[in-house]
């Protein structure tokens, strides 16, 4: 993604984050692999046949044998109830931008169980001060701009303005919002939840929507998968 002339901030690139993750996890699967004869293996539940779910499934399985774990499809009808998939993605970003987490004020804007409450109870874990921004909060632009880290998951494009960001911050977008845009082939581009040119310029560091948070998803599923089969392999 091309980057605004007069930025400032540093673009958090989750597509190479989620590279480094992938070839630690591919170095740990070898060393399991030569010291107990096992690899680490995943189960994909996929539910009905939808195009979008069978292309993420497909994307799983090829990060899978690329790291050498071994994946597994079950195949459900479409009427059992879907399971949500929480990322601990947006941590793992700002760990590896060095961000430090602990005693910084953070602001979570959205409260869905898919993402605002858990990755707002993360934080706390980390020990940061957390306050959570959704609809109904008076003045929300006050208190995103007192935040040292901001976490935009409100699903409404480009809410959140430079002028709401303290500077310096880090600002990871979980936001993914399809907007009209005439000059894409599809009729329409992907934007986040912050105004990512407004921000570039105030943020210290920022994430890309599409290439930020996105990649991270399916890192984190492999590192999650080899962390399970660890505590089983090496008891």
């Amino acid at each position: 993604m091309a980057a605004p002339s007069d930025q400032k901030a540093t673009i958090i690139d989750g597509k190479a984050v989620a590279q480094t993750i992938r070839s630690e996890i591919a170095e740990e699967v070898r060393l399991l692999s030569e010291k107990y004869g096992k690899v680490p293996g995943l189960a994909v539940v996929i539910v009905g046949g939808r195009k979008d779910s069978q292309s993420y499934v497909s994307m799983k399985r090829k990060a899978c044998a690329e790291v050498g774990i071994k994946s597994f499809d079950i195949d459900l009808p479409e009427q059992v109830s879907e399971a949500e998939l929480i990322s601990k993605g947006c941590l793992e970003l700002l760990k590896r931008s060095g961000v430090t987490i602990k005693g910084k004020r953070a602001v979570v804007v959205g409260r869905s169980n898919i993402v605002g409450l858990p990755v707002s109870l993360l934080l706390l874990k980390a020990d940061a001060t957390v306050t959570i921004v959704h609809s109904h909060t008076t003045d929300p632009e006050s208190i995103v701009r007192e935040a040292d880290i901001v976490i935009a998951a409100a699903g409404q494009a480009m809410m959140i303005k430079g002028s709401w960001i303290k500077p310096g911050a880090a600002v990871i977008d979980v936001g993914t919002n399809a907007v009209d845009d005439s000059t894409k082939k599809s009729g329409y581009r992907l934007v986040g939840d912050v105004d990512f040119h407004e921000a570039c310029k105030v943020a210290g560091c920022v994430t890309p929507v599409p290439g930020g948070v996105g990649p991270m998803t399916v890192a984190m599923l492999l590192r999650n998968t080899l962390d399970g089969a660890k505590r089983v392999i090496e008891l």
